[in-house]
């Protein structure tokens, strides 16, 4: 069997928008996609009067280079959130098909099914936040097409084991495409699972340029998959998906020096992490300060809205997660800067808080 069975068949028969770009093999005047011949005014070289390519080649090369897959195994778009929207068209018919998801995780997933008319089967993560993979196969039906897990899960920042991740997709071989969104993986110790794209052709593993390559104003994002599933999404995919400026930030961003530099990042929000994760831990009136493997803290506090309209009106923005199953006492925190990550703790234990479920004095 192969994983486009699993697709919709309408369309693996559907012929594709051929764009200009697409099609023009050489030449040097192009005529033939009723662009401006002229450049705009600062373009300085880039050649924004043009249509970029669909699929960058630079670019494209690059990115499988760093996440080690063959350059067909690779499709690039706009964020994560893209890949997501294509997948569920192109695998789930309105009104048929369905999604598996493990809330409280990125609200995306689902967001494409209802604007697909897909169905949404929920199987919640354990009381500790995990993935129970028994629970998953349990809870399948023949109308899920598409099994979404985030690791490190999005808002509360465990990783799922690679073991748990290749028994689901030995599991459903033949059943359901398996999603394996990676946005945070970076800063995990678990590393990815995409050298395991060849052992299973219903794998695919979402990428992002947003957070650790510190891009999410270029959005820039892949999926990594079967060659087969990446030509099938490129038939439904727009025809120039990735603006020029966006592409030359992503190059320079993977060059080498851009490369040590990200690392260089990661290695800083992972120690600020940590030391984020022991002082919170030690405030009055912080519940609990859930373990994460991401570039942000879930934390639980004893009176949630008072901290945050506390540090909201300390000028400091964090994510409001109590509408999410589970977290109705907590907030998201991204590691900031050493300097930004002082001025959270020190707002937490100012006076302002005390008596309102964070005291002053706490280490």
């Amino acid at each position: 069997m192969s994983v486009l069975d699993l697709a919709r068949p309408e369309i693996r028969a559907m012929q594709p928008y051929s764009s200009a770009r697409m099609e023009a093999s050489g030449g040097e005047v192009f005529l033939n996609a009723n662009e401006s011949a002229w450049a705009p005014v600062g373009d300085d070289g880039l050649g924004c009067n043009r249509y970029p390519e669909p699929q960058p080649a630079a670019l494209v090369d690059a990115l499988a280079a760093l996440y080690g897959v063959r350059r067909e195994q690779l499709l690039v778009g706009r964020g994560s959130d893209e890949a997501i929207d294509l997948l569920v068209r192109a695998f789930c018919r309105a009104g048929r098909d369905a999604i598996l998801i493990q809330p409280p995780t990125f609200g995306m997933y689902a967001v494409s099914a209802r604007v697909q008319d897909a169905g949404i089967v929920e199987v919640p993560l354990a009381a500790d936040f995990t993935l129970d993979v028994d629970a998953v196969l349990a809870a399948l039906t023949p109308a899920v097409k598409l099994v979404f897990i985030c690791t490190p899960n999005n808002p509360t920042g465990q990783p799922v084991p690679r073991a748990a991740v290749e028994r689901l997709a030995q599991a459903l071989s033949g059943r359901a495409l398996l999603v394996v969104d990676e946005a945070y993986v970076e800063f995990s110790d678990a590393g990815s699972v995409a050298a395991l794209i060849d052992r299973y052709d219903n794998l695919a593993v979402l990428r992002t340029l947003s957070k650790a390559w510190a891009l999410a104003g270029a959005r820039i994002g892949s999926l990594l998959a079967n060659a087969e599933v990446i030509a099938l999404l490129r038939r439904i995919m727009a025809p120039y998906p990735l603006p020029l400026p966006c592409v030359e930030a992503a190059l320079m961003a993977l060059s080498g020096w851009g490369q040590a530099n990200a690392r260089e990042r990661i290695g800083i929000v992972c120690e600020q992490r940590a030391r984020m994760q022991t002082a919170l831990r030690r405030l009055p009136g912080v519940r609990e300060v859930l373990p994460s493997q991401a570039n942000f803290l879930a934390v639980r506090f004893d009176e949630a809205t008072v901290v945050y309209q506390g540090l909201l009106a300390a000028g400091i923005v964090v994510r409001d997660v109590r509408r999410y199953p589970n977290l109705g006492d907590a907030l998201r925190i991204t590691i900031g800067t050493p300097a930004e990550n002082d001025r959270v703790l020190a707002v937490l234990k100012s006076p302002a808080m005390d008596g309102q479920g964070v005291a002053e004095g706490a280490a």
